[in-house]
């Protein structure tokens, strides 16, 4: 079992379309959208959940009004002023140091696991999908993107799959070093601009931090060809292969908005052409 984790360094180089349309070319494939903080996927994979859990992670103070002798310790010890002058806390402010907790004289604070979001089973028109949402203000993302992944290689096992498709999450912070750790490889997506590519780079500087197998792909190539051929040289550079180049394409945007894959909402376009000649020397690579 291979999994291919979708990634971009920055939003909106197209990932989650392609990751939708590789869905489309792919065998029995598991998806997992681990872009928890901002999931999308959904939106054009339509599922229809079948499980929903509870992601539980951090702590939140609650003061027991019965307890509370109200003698303000766990104001002047707060650092976050979570909690006001009538000894309520605000829980968008607290941060869960637990500080409070422990020092507070009477024992008076509780300190509960917080329900920081859900994360689903679904059933999709390709198969199996596993994904989730973080929710507002919470932290851990990390962590949900990690139960989640472990989840789709579950079910992967499970049903004999051969391949986990996952949209991972933007940038190259905590999600993403959670979405890639493991992965079979990594196909990161960029786009001809020099923020795309500065991106791009301290993606690929991350991923070989963990040993990871890159592969690159340039969407939008044609808006500046100059930019494009620089990206080449640079992923030649660097012993990363260029997989494919992809035009742009308004095709994309209304796809999306239809709740469809480019294949569902024109088949024979050229683009698609193209996508599906980059998903076969993707598969090349994997061995699938």
């Amino acid at each position: 079992m291979k999994e291919l984790v979708i990634v971009s360094g920055k939003g909106g180089t197209g990932k989650t379309s392609l990751t939708a349309a590789f869905a489309g070319l792919s065998d029995r494939a598991v998806l997992c959208d681990a872009d928890v903080d901002a999931s999308n996927l959904h939106l054009i994979m339509n599922p229809q959940v079948q499980n929903q859990f509870d992601f539980l992670s951090g702590h939140s103070a609650v003061i027991d009004p019965q307890r509370c002798s109200q003698c303000g310790a766990c104001i002047d010890l707060c650092q976050w002023d979570a909690i006001d002058n009538d000894f309520a806390v605000n829980d968008l402010q607290c941060e869960g140091c637990g500080v409070c907790v422990h020092l507070c004289p009477e024992n008076a604070i509780d300190f509960p696991i917080n329900k920081a979001g859900d994360w689903y089973i679904s059933d999709t028109r390709f198969g199996k999908m596993v994904h989730a949402a973080l929710g507002i203000a919470e932290e851990s993302s990390g962590k949900l993107v990690t139960r989640v992944r472990k989840e789709a290689k579950r079910i992967a096992e499970a049903d004999r799959s051969d391949l986990i498709l996952t949209d991972g999450p933007p940038g190259i912070g905590c999600p993403v070093i959670a979405s890639i750790g493991g992965a079979s490889a990594l196909l990161v997506v960029t786009e001809p601009t020099m923020s795309g590519w500065h991106d791009a780079k301290r993606m690929l500087s991350l991923a070989n931090r963990f040993g990871a197998t890159c592969m690159l792909a340039i969407n939008k190539f044609d808006l500046n060809l100059e930019q494009s051929a620089i990206i080449e040289k640079n992923a030649e550079e660097r012993n990363v292969a260029v997989v494919g180049k992809l035009p742009f394409d308004p095709l994309f945007n209304k796809a999306m908005m239809q709740g469809k894959t480019i294949f569902e909402y024109n088949g024979y376009s050229t683009t698609c052409s193209q996508v599906e000649q980059l998903w076969n020397r993707i598969t090349d690579k994997l061995g699938l």
